[in-house]
């Protein structure tokens, strides 16, 4: 039970760090700038923790020429599914931006345990499993799309975009969120090998803060100078600890849990920080109150793990 712990407290942290990061997008006017400031932070951190338990921060080229390519590209999947989540929002509206990644997570986790993908442990995808997983679907449906539906608010954005375009965009974003889990896999098998789940979550990190760091240079350079402002406060820049938690707790619990349970997990603890974060207005938020159909959709989403894990 304390690793199921573990998930959903990982899953909590990061509703939080976006809503950190929210807010010190108003500020810098920039999501990658955002983004890449709370990247940074976490490679900073995760890096002095690595110095100080390991010594060494990079694996040695032994290692690094031994292994296949892709076990060292988490953290790019990891930046392909946030700048995903960026280009979604005003195509399908703040709802089905949530919706479709989830699915896909959702969908590869699964794939990846049948198959043993990725050298993650072997889980086949039994009916019991199976309807577990839509279970935990239903439950993030509930959650997140009953509540506008009953409000009369539309799941997509307000667009002009023909019925096919807007397909296109729903299956983009089962694409990126399926990126999501395959790098929860990835990293895990990484801190087998490298025997160090904080080795592999500051490798991640790392090579997401180079390939931001870029997309900024090329892209919002100028907005760079936003960084200097007065009004920025101290908790702003924490966005990243709680990111490197997440990242480091995903690697620690992929190789004992298999990759789709602790997706389904982590999507709980997830829904849980999302609603804390509203409900209360957590780092000045909007205050969102939370509502009865939100809670059964968590109870739903706990017994599709449940029914995942137990049967």
């Amino acid at each position: 039970m304390y690793l199921f712990t573990i998930g959903i407290l990982i899953g909590i942290f990061l509703p939080m760090q976006t809503a950190i990061n929210s807010r010190l997008r108003v500020f810098v006017t920039s999501s990658f700038i955002a983004s890449t400031i709370s990247f940074s932070v976490g490679t900073l951190f995760l890096g002095i923790l690595v110095a100080i338990t390991h010594g060494v921060l990079l694996p040695s080229t032994a290692i690094i020429s031994n292994q296949p390519l892709w076990i060292w590209l988490g953290g790019i999947l990891g930046i392909i599914f946030l700048t995903g989540n960026i280009l979604l929002f005003p195509h399908i509206g703040g709802v089905q931006t949530v919706i479709m990644p989830i699915l896909g997570q959702i969908l590869a986790s699964m794939l990846i345990d049948n198959f043993g993908l990725f050298y993650s442990s072997h889980h086949p995808l039994t009916f019991l499993r199976l309807c577990g997983a839509l279970l935990v679907f239903a439950g993030v449906i509930v959650s997140v799309a009953l509540p506008s539906i009953l409000h009369h608010d539309k799941l997509a954005a307000k667009t002009k975009e023909s019925s096919l375009l807007l397909f296109c965009w729903r299956v983009f974003g089962i694409i990126t969120g399926s990126f999501s889990a395959i790098q929860s896999a990835i990293n895990g098998h990484l801190g087998v090998i490298l025997n160090s789940s904080i080795n592999a979550a500051f490798f991640s990190f790392l090579i997401g803060t180079i390939f931001l760091w870029l997309i900024v240079l090329i892209k919002d350079r100028k907005s760079l100078k936003n960084l200097k402002s007065s009004q920025i406060a101290w908790w702003n820049w924490t966005g990243g600890l709680l990111g490197a938690i997440f990242v480091t707790g995903n690697s620690f619990l992929v190789p004992h849990l298999g990759t789709g349970v602790v997706t389904v997990i982590v999507l709980i603890g997830m829904i849980i920080g999302s609603l804390l974060v509203d409900h209360f207005g957590l780092f000045l938020s909007p205050k969102h109150p939370v509502q009865l159909t939100q809670i059964i959709g968590i109870i739903v989403m706990v017994i599709g793990v449940g029914i995942i894990k137990l049967l």
